[in-house]
């Protein structure tokens, strides 16, 4: 059984998502999602909208996902799941900011030199994004307040 982890914060979940876990899905049998912990998401993105617990059980609900855990804090070092997780392959998504060399060669470093890291493919859909909903929905919540006027 060839075991995929993906990563992510999932705060809203939106089709983006779902195409990055389907992605994930299609590189191997089962799918993990390590959902970022709470205090990992403030300091590096932004206060949660929704916290770690649900976000996980969100992750959990679709189709493609076969578990989700919630992932380390960050004074616990990332790699550090991987233990528990056992995966094959890391899938990133399209436009996850992590350096895909980086990864490899501390894997390699830290003796999981077997795992492969594929990004994978973006969604090609103008609202593939959290920030890009959320700007969507401050633009028309501007509109509706201006016609009001």
């Amino acid at each position: 059984m060839k075991r995929v982890m993906a990563v992510g914060v999932f705060d809203l979940l939106h089709a983006g998502h779902l195409h990055y876990l389907e992605q994930a899905k299609s590189l191997g049998d089962a799918l993990t999602v390590v959902v970022a912990h709470d205090d990992t998401v403030r300091m590096r993105k932004h206060e949660p909208v929704t916290g770690q617990d649900l976000r996980r059980r969100m992750v959990e609900g679709l189709k493609p996902v076969d578990s989700a855990i919630i992932g380390n804090p960050p004074e616990v070092p990332i790699f550090d799941i991987l233990p528990k997780v056992k995966p094959d392959v890391i899938a990133l998504g399209y436009d996850q900011e992590h350096a895909e060399d980086r990864i490899r060669s501390k894997l390699e470093q830290l003796g999981y030199g077997h795992i492969q890291v594929i990004r994978v493919e973006g969604l090609s859909d103008d609202l593939d994004g959290t920030r890009k909903i959320i700007a969507r929905i401050l633009q028309l919540s501007s509109q509706s307040k201006e016609s009001d006027a």
